[in-house]
């Protein structure tokens, strides 16, 4: 498995995967050492984060091999049809899925996503409106909803 770092406008992202699939994307405090050589698909991966963050990119292309049981792969597969610069409930990611009595267990496969912002957990909100938990922080989800909004508002 190797490992790089993207510098992200809101943290140090961590990347790490091999040469067939990138498998996690998580938000690190700190930069350990990082493989000077990395495979072509994990520097496609910093690419289009960097393609993202200009707002430039609405839908990540590599591929992509998270780790996660069979229930927590298919909210993640739901969550990428979210589409950029939307937000939908934790009830809706439940309908997607088929499975209205989950509410609660797509928010624990949600907490559980590797692939932040390739996968977009940051775009479930509460049924409320409310911004609820988010592993890398609160003001990271906030700063991403309102970076996709705002890139939406430009082109329009």
């Amino acid at each position: 498995m190797y490992k790089t770092y993207y510098a992200s406008p809101i943290g140090i992202i961590e990347i790490k995967g091999n040469e067939h699939a990138v498998r996690s994307i998580l938000f690190s405090d700190r930069k350990d050492d990082e493989d000077l050589q990395i495979p072509a698909l994990l520097q496609k991966c910093r690419d289009e984060l960097d393609a993202y963050f200009k707002g430039s990119l609405k839908k990540f292309t590599f591929k992509m091999e998270p780790e996660g049981t069979k229930f927590q792969k298919s909210v993640w597969n739901a969550l990428t049809k979210i589409p950029y610069g939307k937000t939908a409930s934790y009830k809706e990611i439940a309908q997607m899925i088929n499975n209205v009595k989950a509410v609660r267990a797509v928010g624990n496969a949600n907490s559980k996503n590797p692939l932040a912002i390739a996968v977009p957990c940051h775009r479930i909100i509460g049924s409320n409106g409310n911004l609820t938990g988010y592993a890398g922080g609160l003001w990271r989800k906030e700063w991403l909803i309102n970076h996709e909004k705002n890139t939406v508002n430009k082109r329009l």
